[in-house]
Order: structure tokens, then C-alpha cells, then sequence
């Protein structure tokens, strides 16, 4: 097979262009979308406070608390509309082009264009570093935006300190920060190749396809892999780029789809999002004294960091599996966790410590594994001609999920208390579930093998024999579809 045309120590070359690639893409996308997220929890109450002053002087109209958690919610939420824009723009965009005032509306509508960046990049880092990787590093490769996920967070949680940007009057300066790493990212990475497996299969463009391996495996043999990517296009030779819809009617790749479907939900709806946007009420709310809320939500941060790092320096030793189930079980746990010790710290005080534990443990349950981990598959899952409808659709479901965490969760805590996060747990633990009889291993595997993978679970093979008698592997499009003889 061509793989096996790959030496081990040129098939396991880290290089240096494949790795500031990795770290400059995610700079300025991934590490982005953290700080959005996390951006809005240390000023919460001095945004209300500004709603509440702008609107009763420009309106006349004195908001009560309930309609100033609206506002608030719609604030953090209108982010993950943005981002679901940007998602739904992913497909046509990286197909085209590759993969590379004082008023409250003001703030919304700054969040919203931020989640527009956010949705799209979201999906095309994870697209694109997938397809430069070599199949052995593309998990540790693929989890570099996870780190930077983490890393965003820790920055705004450590800006958002009242001795540096936590200030009243610093909110609007915390909340623009994101213009210095964008504009840093805008500078850089045009020098940097476009995808190989783009250039070749959807560009047909040998010399290009050559070029850029060449700039990311300077002393690798490439023609293994230039034959691999080539067989891949033999098998979509009829088959040009799928449309959202072509996808979803697709049954060749029907249990693809359904995991990318539960993982990405799972994913916002496990809680983190919850975790982030809210940390310091949920603290708050276990018992920890106002003074020291913020640097308990720095110290998380911090556990954030060094799990994401745990996580991206052993997936490829471990697998994608051992840290799904792994961190959605953990989670699951500590979810629960939450629930007993709220519901008892009143009678033992010891139980908030337990809290504030637990909520560590969701945080870094996340970052090892569920953090990362659904970028990375949603492109292993599929091939080239699938691949940005599948992005597409992940994108959708999991900003929707977001928009409806961030916008549900304060009045899911208002009525069912901590009973909300048993929900939480019901999630993580489906997820978990699924994870450990539905989806394979796909560790050092090739996006051919990937596929066929999954060609007896979407029935083809049985079906098609059944039907046809003698038959032959097709090169239709390559996902285990069987053709007659002739």
C-alpha cells in the first residue's frame, strides 16, 4: 500500500512549518474564540449596570432584574448566533477559496460579528490542519486549537482581574482586545501553503499539492502520500463537493453524520458553556467570599491550560476514544457532584469545597478530551467531497447549542436550582454511551480507511451483496459502496 511507502522516522517528523502553522492558525482563531467566551464573566454585573444607566437615559424605562437577564443573556448568547453564521458560511467559503457607538445594541451587535469570525474559523482551523497533518500527528495536531480554546479563557479571566482590566470603566477595553491577535494572524499567515489534499483533489493542481508538502516535510517522502490523496481522487472522480442537504440524504455516510450530530451537541450541551459564562455566580452561589471569586476563576483557568496540553501530548499515544469517554464520564460525575453538595452545604460546610471541585473537574474533564476531539473527527469521519458540508453542519449544532445554553441557562438555574446540572449529567453520560459503541478508533488511520470503516454499520456492504451477488469496491465515492463487475 502507499503508506507503507513512508519510513517511520520521515512518516513521524514534526517539522517547524507544520508547527507554527498549527499555533499561528489557532492564535488568532481558537484562542479567540475562548477569550469570547469567557470575556463577559468578569464585567457581568458592570454590563447590567450599563444597560440599566443607557436605558433609563436615553428611554426613560427602568429595567427590573428580570429583563436585565434577559439583556445580559442576549448578550453572551448573540455571540453563538454569530458563530452559527460563520458556520453556515464554512461550506461554500472553503470550497471557493480554500481553507485559509454608546448604546447596549452595540455591544450585541459586537458580539455577534466576533461570533461570526468565531464560526467560521472554528471550523476551518480544525478542516485544515487535519489535512496538512501526516496521519500520525494529526490528533496532536488537530488538538492545537484546543489548547489555544483554553488559553483564551485563562487571558480573559486574568484580564478581567479588578487590578487590571476588571474596572468598570476597562470593560469596553477588555471586550476589543481581540483586534491584536487578529491582526497579528492577518499579517502572518498568508505566507503559509494552502491545504495539499485541496490543492490536489479539488484544484487538481499537482505542482501546487507538491510545493506545500515540500514546505511542510522539507526532508519527508511525500510520494506516499501524494499517492494516497491521488487514490482518494480516483474515488470521487464522479463525485464533486456535497451540498448540507446532499450529506444529510446521503446513506453511505449515515452513522458519520449522526456522531458528528451527538458529539457536537454533547459538547455544548454537557455544561461547560454554562461553567464559563457564569463561573463566577456558580461560585458564588457555593459559598466562596466575593473577594476571592476571581482568583479561584483564574486558578481554573489555569487547570484549563494544563489539560488541554494533557490531552493534545497523549491522543496520540492513547487514542480519540480513551479521552471522549474519559472526559464526558468524568464530567458526567462531577455534574452530579454538583448537584448533592449544593443541595447540601447549608447543613455541612465542608460541601462547598466539594463544589467548587466538582466544577474544576467539569472544566478539566472538557479540555482533555471533548474539547478537542469533535473538531478533530468531524474531519477524519468524512473525505474531501463530504468534508465541508459535515463542518457545516457540526458548526450549526454546536452554536446553536451554545446560543441555547448561554441564553437558557440563567433561568434553568433560576427554577430547577442545582437539580439543572443532573441534565448536565444525563448529556455527558449519553455521550459517553455512544461513544463507546458507535464510534471507532481512527488513531493513525487514512481518511480512505476511516471510511470504510464505517461501511458496515451504514449497512452498504450487506445490503449491496444481498442484492447484487458477485460485486467489486466502487470508485463512486470511496465510503464502501459496492459496484457490479462488468
Amino acid at each position: 500500500m502507499a503508506e507503507q511507502l513512508l519510513t517511520e522516522n520521515d512518516e513521524k517528523h514534526l517539522t517547524k512549518p507544520l508547527l507554527a502553522v498549527a499555533f499561528l492558525a489557532s492564535f488568532g482563531s481558537s484562542m479567540l474564540y475562548g477569550f469570547n467566551l469567557a470575556v463577559v464573566n468578569s464585567p457581568a454585573q458592570y454590563i447590567k449596570d450599563f444597560y440599566n444607566e443607557t436605558l433609563v437615559e436615553d428611554y426613560n424605562w427602568t429595567p427590573d432584574e428580570n429583563q436585565l437577564t434577559v439583556l445580559y443573556s442576549l448578550t453572551v448568547s448573540i455571540y453563538a448566533i454569530g458563530g452559527m453564521m460563520g458556520a453556515l458560511l464554512v461550506g461554500k467559503l472553503v470550497t471557493k477559496y480554500g481553507r485559509m457607538c454608546r448604546m447596549p445594541a452595540m455591544v450585541i451587535i459586537g458580539r455577534f460579528i466576533t461570533g461570526v469570525h468565531s464560526g467560521i474559523s472554528l471550523s476551518v482551523v480544525p478542516m485544515y490542519l487535519g489535512e496538512i497533518a501526516p496521519k500520525n500527528l494529526r490528533g496532536f495536531l488537530g488538538l492545537i486549537p484546543s489548547i489555544h480554546i483554553c488559553l483564551g479563557v485563562f487571558i480573559a479571566q486574568v484580564l478581567g482581574l479588578h487590578e487590571l482590566l476588571g474596572k468598570e470603566e476597562h470593560w469596553p477595553l477588555l471586550l476589543s482586545l481581540v483586534v491584536f491577535p487578529t491582526t497579528i494572524q492577518l499579517m502572518l499567515l498568508p505566507w503559509f501553503p494552502e491545504s495539499p489534499r485541496y490543492l490536489l483533489i479539488e484544484k487538481e493542481n499537482i505542482h501546487a499539492t507538491i510545493a506545500a508538502l515540500k514546505r511542510y516535510r522539507p526532508k519527508g517522502d511525500i510520494q506516499a502520500e501524494v499517492d494516497e490523496m491521488q487514490e482518494e481522487q480516483r474515488s470521487l472522480s464522479s463525485i464533486q463537493t456535497v451540498s448540507v442537504w446532499g450529506l444529510l440524504m446521503d446513506r453511505s455516510v449515515r452513522w458519520q453524520v449522526i456522531t458528528i450530530v451527538v458529539v457536537n451537541i454533547g459538547m455544548q450541551l454537557s455544561g461547560i458553556d454554562a461553567i464559563w459564562f457564569y463561573t463566577n455566580d456558580i461560585f458564588s452561589d457555593a459559598g466562596i467570599p466575593g473577594p476571592y471569586i476571581q482568583y479561584t476563576t483564574v486558578g481554573t483557568g489555569a487547570i484549563e491550560v494544563i489539560s488541554g496540553m494533557l490531552g493534545c501530548f497523549t491522543i496520540e499515544r492513547l487514542g480519540r476514544r480513551p479521552l471522549m469517554i474519559g472526559g464526558f464520564l468524568f464530567m458526567g460525575l462531577c455534574c452530579a457532584g454538583i448537584t448533592v453538595t449544593v443541595l447540601f452545604q447549608a447543613q455541612v460546610s465542608f460541601m462547598r469545597y466539594i463544589s467548587v471541585g466538582c466544577v474544576v473537574g467539569i472544566i478539566a474533564g472538557f479540555c482533555i478530551g471533548p474539547a478537542g476531539v469533535p473538531f478533530l473527527i468531524t474531519a477524519e469521519l468524512f473525505k474531501q467531497s463530504h468534508r465541508p458540508a459535515a463542518y457545516t453542519v457540526a458548526g450549526c449544532l454546536n452554536w446553536l447549542s451554545n446560543f441555547t445554553i448561554g441564553f437558557v441557562f440563567p433561568f434553568l438555574e433560576m427554577y430547577l436550582g442545582p437539580y439543572c446540572y443532573l441534565i448536565f449529567c444525563i448529556i455527558c453520560l449519553g455521550v459517553a454511551v455512544y461513544t463507546i459503541f458507535i464510534i471507532p478508533e481512527t488513531k493513525n488511520k487514512t481518511f480512505m480507511e476511516i471510511s470504510q470503516m464505517f461501511a458496515d454499520k451504514n449497512n452498504i456492504l450487506k445490503e449491496e451483496l444481498h442484492s447484487n451477488g458477485l460485486l467489486k469496491m466502487a470508485v463512486m465515492n470511496g465510503y464502501g459502496t459496492l459496484g457490479r463487475h462488468n
